[in-house]
């Protein structure tokens, strides 16, 4: 997957401008608040139409503009193919190769990346909901299925925590709780089953990147933990037995507290560095390499399944990395095209080979 030109109209602060990317990496090089970031999250509307940066699509728009457009232009399924979005009116219209699309959810099937920015480190920082929705958001653009079976895990488990907060009030709605109960199992498990396996691809590879932005001086371990004692070689029904058994032993409690207490809602995913876990021993940099090398095995593992290699975006990576690590960066990802925004001097001087694009107010040379 490479891209061969991108083009911007009204898009945030950008200058209309055509930029043609190299083949490997790319710097985008300037002082804070000049537009960096918003270069990359146009790059990122073409995965699926959404921002990384969770914006709202009126928010790309100039500010004294009614409308925004990028088009892009890329190699990927052995052709050139082109794609753009229109941001109009609150909505955003796509088309590809020419032809209009339905829906932003076209785009996955044709362009796909990995993006690091510094809101990720909240996958090490924060609680186990930011790492679950990391998982579940990698598996999901993975298969279809799985969004679909991730949806309606949520669905009903929403459903049968209504129920329970009812329950708590009317004590005779207790006998509808096994209409809930059987299909949040069925759909838990294949859930747990598809996360586990994931994790274990990431983790095989993110051992490797880790090594290699820490020069071997540091080791990384990635597990999936259950609250429902399933370990990462149970089988799709032996994960539903062990989450049956763990829902009927502790009906009484889930109906005490309104909520369900156990099952895929309440796992984590285990960061360790050097046989300590990330969140409450990594310093700065440990936690922002561990978090790098996550990402790095996310294309890893999309290379693998897709039979593509995504183009890799990390913003503002290379701050708290000290001179290894950057290098390995800027220097040793071979294979796949590279889009890194920095602010340092420095930073651009120590690549080797490559392309380096100077943004300064908007505009790209």
């Amino acid at each position: 997957m490479k891209v061969i030109a991108l083009k911007f109209e009204n898009y945030r602060n950008l200058k209309d401008n055509i930029i043609s990317p190299c083949d490997g990496v790319n710097i985008i090089y300037g002082d804070n608040a000049q537009g960096k970031t918003n270069l990359l999250e146009s790059l990122w509307f073409f995965c699926g139409g959404h921002s990384f940066r969770g914006s709202k699509d009126s928010e790309v728009i100039n500010w004294d503009r009614n409308f925004a457009k990028i088009e892009m232009r890329f190699f990927g399924q052995d052709r050139e193919q082109t794609a753009k979005i229109l941001f109009k009116g609150g909505k955003k219209t796509v088309e590809i190769n020419g032809v209009q699309k339905n829906s932003a959810a076209a785009l996955i099937e044709r362009f796909c990346a990995v993006v690091f920015s510094p809101e990720h480190l909240s996958l090490i920082k924060r609680g186990p909901g930011e790492r679950r929705k990391f998982i579940d958001s990698a598996i999901c653009r993975e298969k279809l299925k799985n969004a679909v079976v991730l949806s309606k895990y949520n669905r009903i488990l929403n459903q049968r925590n209504s129920l329970l907060k009812d329950i708590y009030r009317r004590p005779s709605l207790e006998d509808t709780l096994s209409v809930w109960d059987e299909p949040l199992l069925k759909n838990g498990a294949v859930l747990v089953k598809k996360r586990i396996d994931y994790v274990k691809m990431l983790s095989d590879r993110a051992v490797k990147y880790h090594d290699g932005i820490s020069k071997g001086k540091e080791e990384l371990k990635i597990r999936y933990v259950s609250g429902c004692d399933i370990t990462e070689d149970d089988s799709t029904d032996e994960i539903y037995e062990k989450l049956k058994t763990k829902l009927e032993t502790h009906k009484s409690d889930d109906i005490r507290t309104g909520f369900t207490n156990y099952g895929p809602h309440r796992d984590d995913i285990e960061i360790i560095i050097n046989g300590k876990n990330a969140k409450a021993f990594a310093s700065q940099g440990q936690q922002r390499s561990a978090v790098l090398s996550l990402k790095l095995a996310e294309a890893s593992v999309l290379r693998e399944r897709m039979g593509e290699e995504p183009v890799i975006l990390l913003d503002d990576v290379l701050s708290e990395l000290d001179a290894k690590r950057q290098d390995f960066l800027l220097n040793e990802l071979h294979g796949c095209q590279v889009f890194i925004t920095c602010c340092e001097k420095s930073n651009k001087e120590q690549l080797r080979n490559g392309k380096i694009f100077l943004l300064n107010n908007g505009v790209v040379s």
